[in-house]
């Protein structure tokens, strides 16, 4: 099992959302402020199998790049390891 931590801009998080959702991953989503400029970011902890990380990643990143046309950055993607993962 692998966790996703994805922390994306506000504007982009009901799209990402979405279309995760759409291909059947699913995902909680937390309200977070990044430290530099003070926005608003939202972020995603995604819980998958090994084999479906690229899937999910080529997700955020197809989404956010779609929305970010000025060359910024939109998400920052972390992948850790967890030996456990339920859903009660």
């Amino acid at each position: 099992m692998k966790l996703i931590i994805a922390i994306l801009r506000d504007s982009d998080a009901d799209a990402v959302l979405d279309a995760l959702i759409e291909k059947k991953f699913s995902a909680t989503r937390v309200a977070s402020t990044g430290a530099f400029w003070k926005q608003g970011n939202t972020t995603l902890l995604i819980g998958v199998e090994a084999n479906k990380v690229e899937e999910a990643i080529t997700i955020l990143k197809t989404v956010c790049s779609s929305a970010s046309a000025n060359g910024n950055h939109c998400a920052t993607i972390f992948v850790v390891n967890t030996t456990r993962y339920e859903q009660i």
